[in-house]
């Protein structure tokens, strides 16, 4: 049996190719990591941007129905439970590697690249001029908004109860009502009369109307808060 000969120069010219194609491979893997890095920069600059954008060129066939909105629903949950509707530059929170990675995604099947991006949040959390659940929007056109990605916490089950006071005038001097009811019932018998009549009830709740209507007027002039409707779109802090 007779065995063919090693040929070096073969084995040289194979070595070189096999590690031609191995740095060819990490080039291009290489290229695609750089490529997804600007990407992301790119979309991390366009959410810190104030660019007033009120559409995007999206697929209609590939939106999901269940995420489009409207504005006068957005406003109706920002006024219910006293929320923020502001472009994303002045959220201060840190946004997601998840919505980040959303927006990638939409922009790839859509063949786009969003811009006018809103978010939905307690005012504690964006940088007002003067953290909970926050929501990230791309606006569609008319008034309609995608929801990108939802991160956070849920909010507090009874904030919704706690926001009704701000809504109106009219729901605060319901709550100042029936607070001083209260506090009157509180009072004791016979504090400030030997004998209890119903004109002197009705005169300590006039009286302890008047304080708790004070309270509230001072506290509200005093921190700058405004009721419900103001706010829901205000970048300002004393709305």
């Amino acid at each position: 049996m007779i065995f063919k000969g090693t040929d070096i120069e073969e084995k040289l010219q194979r070595i070189r190719s096999r590690q031609k194609k191995e740095a060819q491979i990490l080039q291009e893997v290489q290229e695609i990591l750089q490529k997804d890095t600007l990407k992301e920069e790119k979309i991390s600059t366009e959410l810190a941007s104030k660019n007033k954008s009120n559409s995007n060129d999206f697929v209609f066939d590939l939106l999901d129905s269940d995420k489009i909105f409207h504005i006068d629903q957005i406003k109706e949950i920002c006024i219910d439970y006293r929320l923020r509707f502001l472009d994303s530059s002045y959220f201060k929170g840190k946004i997601p590697q998840n919505a980040i990675s959303k927006i990638k995604q939409l922009e790839a099947s859509h063949n786009t690249e969003l811009k006018g991006y809103k978010i939905m949040a307690p005012s504690k959390l964006f940088k007002l001029e003067d953290k909970d659940d926050p929501l990230l929007f791309a606006p569609i056109g008319n008034d309609y908004f995608y929801l990108v990605h939802k991160w956070g916490n849920d909010l507090h089950p009874f904030r919704k109860l706690l926001a009704w006071p701000f809504k109106n005038i009219v729901n605060l001097t319901l709550l100042v009502v029936l607070i001083s009811y209260v506090v009157t019932l509180m009072v004791p018998d016979g504090l400030f009369s030997k004998n209890n009549s119903t004109a002197e009830f009705w005169i300590i709740f006039f009286f302890m109307f008047k304080c708790m209507a004070s309270v509230v007027i001072f506290y509200g002039f005093a921190l700058g808060k405004n009721f419900n409707p103001a706010i829901w779109n205000s970048k300002y802090f004393n709305a």
